[in-house]
């Protein structure tokens, strides 16, 4: 059973996002163990400087890296990153169980993004798709790859 870690920055806000991500986890306790991290977002003023939002990004960048597993194979979510299909991705995560990577840690930063010294550590940087999307929608929509990638793994109907 592989070790998952979402690292996220901020804090759900609306019921129906948080419900989302409650009914995931909840269908995925039995498929692998996730664990999932939200750390504080950076308070920036009403209008924040270019530094300002990287004084932010770094900081948050720190505490990101802080809560990687050790030996863990990171995707970190940028919208520079690569896409892959559903498919893909399940055939990815089966690949590195068996290259021996028991751990696999996936990173949403906050609303101005990732710093660049957390994605230089990544294995992946990871796209979900040219549109941008809010970063809570973010976090419910890799939830559920997550969930479709193992039943594909396993053969189940869910996946379509």
């Amino acid at each position: 059973m592989q070790n998952i870690t979402l690292i996220c920055i901020g804090r759900l806000k609306e019921s129906y996002l948080r419900d989302a991500v409650s009914e995931y986890i909840k269908r995925l306790s039995g498929l692998c163990r996730l664990n999932l991290v939200e750390l504080p977002a950076e308070k920036l003023s009403d209008n924040p400087s270019k530094k300002e939002i990287e004084n932010a990004l770094e900081s948050e960048g720190k505490k990101i890296l802080e809560k990687i597993p050790k030996g863990a194979y990171v995707y970190t979510m940028c919208i520079e990153g690569k896409q892959k299909s559903s498919e893909e991705l399940s055939s990815e995560m089966d690949s590195l169980a068996v290259r021996g990577y028991s751990n696999i840690a996936f990173i949403i930063g906050g609303s101005f993004g990732i710093s660049e010294r957390v994605k230089s550590v990544s294995d992946y940087r990871l796209s979900m798709s040219k549109m941008t999307f809010p970063h809570q929608v973010a976090r419910v929509m890799l939830l559920e790859q997550i969930y479709r990638s193992i039943q594909i793994s396993i053969g189940t109907k869910y996946h379509k």
